[in-house]
């Protein structure tokens, strides 16, 4: 398919994106290491991100070294998850495989803490990347990887609409391992029915008074995609 008008795309370098549940901030040391620590590092955490490994994680010190990595990171941009009620960090994920050339990016290094989970913050926090990337820089495909035995994040990534690819055999060898990786992705044509399944989803209306939804996403998703 010849593509009109085709031009590189700029890098995503944002300070923060702000929704109605959470702010990505960009990862910051000073500001947010003591609060992921609390949050990320704990022994039940650590063993929830058993997939996503930080050297000397179980300690304040190996902790606030591998933010640091991050936040000089010249080639991937780290955020982390603010919880607008709390004002608090309570997760992380970053823009990784950053191609402006052919308008692709991955949203990888995804945390969310206990304190996300079960709520529309990790939808949230999802969907704050994924419409920067496609409305505001006209991204044509954003990618989500994970361990193919990681089926929390397989879950997820299909709960969000993304398009399972396949899995690349013996992929990288990781902590002394093989890793099999399960690629999954979702493109410009996609995301105008995507997004407004998303909208649906927020919808205060879609909420009891419990706060449970009363669709899934994933139906709604399939609903405006079957409309298109």
């Amino acid at each position: 398919m010849q593509l009109v008008d085709w031009s590189p795309r700029e890098r995503p370098e944002i300070a923060e994106l702000d929704g109605q549940y959470v702010r990505l901030e960009r990862l910051s040391l000073t500001k947010h290491a003591r609060d992921l620590f609390e949050t990320c590092a704990t022994s039940s955490e650590i063993e929830r991100a058993k997939f996503l490994r930080v050297e000397n994680g179980h300690t304040f010190d190996g902790f606030s070294n591998w933010i640091q990595t991050c936040e000089s990171n010249q080639q991937d941009e780290f955020y982390a998850v603010v919880d607008k009620s709390t004002e608090k960090a309570v997760g992380m994920q970053a823009f990784l495989r950053i191609d402006e050339a052919n308008g692709s990016v991955e949203i990888g290094w995804v945390h969310w803490s206990a304190h996300m989970a079960r709520s529309p913050k990790s939808t949230e926090a999802f969907f704050l990347m994924a419409s920067y990337v496609f409305d505001q820089l006209g991204y044509r495909r954003f990618e989500w990887k994970c361990d193919s035995l990681n089926l929390p994040s397989c879950r997820a990534a299909e709960r969000f609409g993304m398009q399972f690819e396949g899995v690349f055999r013996n992929h990288m060898v990781r902590y002394g391992a093989n890793r099999d990786t399960a690629w999954f992705s979702l493109i410009d044509r996609e995301w105008p029915a995507t997004k407004r399944a998303f909208a649906a989803w927020f919808d205060p209306e879609n909420f009891d008074k419990n706060g449970r939804q009363k669709v899934k996403l994933t139906e709604l998703i399939n609903q405006e995609r079957d409309r298109t």
